[in-house]
């Protein structure tokens, strides 16, 4: 009986370590919240909840958010599986949230700035007619306000459940900032881990400065997409941030550690950037 017990295997407690998806090393859950969901191991930047990333964002208890009035709405009574009236329901009651965008206003080292923020865990962050919708407003509240404008995208694209409805989400956020732009406001995109789709296609790439977060893949089409449609290798890191930085179509790639430091960095300069932009 007592061999038995020596050899009989411990059970671990649910909910303590979690598996890296990039280098699949276990990883101690509140080792990995503590470093800002990126990998101890690999530094690989894990997708970030939208309440998540506001927190790590804003200064703290400066986030006021807005438009909690919006509410999504089933306009084609669209059904695959299941009733997409009923994914809105289930991804609402996982997330807390009744939409994949969260906005608002808030400060960042002292900055006042208007944000919006996708949230992967809803939806895949899809951009539906609500999301468009709250990122429009957000920027037209900045316009109004004379705040610079922050949006972090972390998403698969627009929502198909929503037809061409969500793709005429991509014009409007577009139009929007293109006339805030006019009117001499600045704004900022952050692109994190994946940003893709109808997303990456609209606003997340139509700001003064472009944003990414190491090893975030960024594109319109998925890689196996592409290499499957024209039947050819893809160069080595396509669609990452790394590749798009050498390729000129982002800016700039700041680590999570670093980034409010970076964001407020960049928002002090907006003036001397807008200038050298308009010049």
């Amino acid at each position: 009986m007592a061999w038995g017990r020596l050899r009989k295997k411990k059970e671990m407690p649910g909910g303590l370590w979690s598996k890296c998806s990039a280098c699949g090393t276990m990883v101690y859950n509140k080792e990995l919240e503590a470093n800002l969901l990126v990998c101890p191991e690999c530094s690989f930047h894990h997708t970030v909840p939208a309440r998540r990333r506001i927190e790590m964002t804003a200064d703290p208890g400066s986030f006021v958010e807005h438009f909690t009035d919006l509410q999504p709405r089933d306009r084609l009574h669209f059904v695959d599986q299941e009733p997409y009236s009923e994914k809105l329901k289930r991804a609402q009651q996982k997330t807390g949230n009744t939409e994949a965008c969260l906005a608002g206003t808030c400060t960042l080292e002292g900055i006042p700035l208007a944000l919006a923020v996708l949230d992967f865990s809803f939806m895949g962050g899809s951009m539906g007619e609500v999301v468009g919708e709250k990122v429009a407003r957000t920027v037209e509240l900045a316009l109004e306000e004379n705040l610079p404008v922050l949006l972090v995208s972390a998403s698969g694209g627009a929502r198909m459940h929503e037809g061409a409805i969500s793709l005429m989400q991509m014009a409007k956020t577009c139009a929007t900032l293109h006339a805030y732009r006019e009117a001499g406001g600045f704004s900022i995109s952050l692109m994190t881990n994946p940003t893709t789709g109808g997303v990456t296609a609209s606003f997340a790439s139509v700001c003064d400065i472009l944003v990414g977060e190491p090893g975030a893949l960024i594109g319109f089409a998925g890689p196996r997409v592409i290499q499957n449609t024209i039947r050819q290798d893809l160069p080595e890191g396509f669609q990452r941030a790394e590749f798009l930085l050498e390729k000129g179509q982002i800016d700039r790639i700041v680590e999570r550690k670093a980034l409010r430091e970076e964001l407020a960095r960049i928002l002090r300069y907006a003036p001397m950037v807008r200038a050298l932009q308009d010049a």
